[in-house]
């Protein structure tokens, strides 16, 4: 690895540096979250007691 390195010129070690915040755009977007699925998961207290919110309905 270090051979590697050593063989790659300093621009071309930046410019690498450079483009990795680029490939970010690339990724697929994560999926936009269901409210109604968010809101059943969720976790609530009520009078000390820890529950998920569907279990209340």
């Amino acid at each position: 690895m270090s051979r590697l390195i050593s063989k790659m010129s300093r621009r071309a070690i930046v410019q690498a540096l450079i483009a990795l915040p680029a490939l970010s755009l690339f990724r697929n977007p994560p999926a936009p979250a269901n409210p109604d699925e968010t809101d059943r998961d969720e976790i609530v207290e009520i009078n000390g007691w820890i529950l998920r919110r569907s279990d209340l309905a």
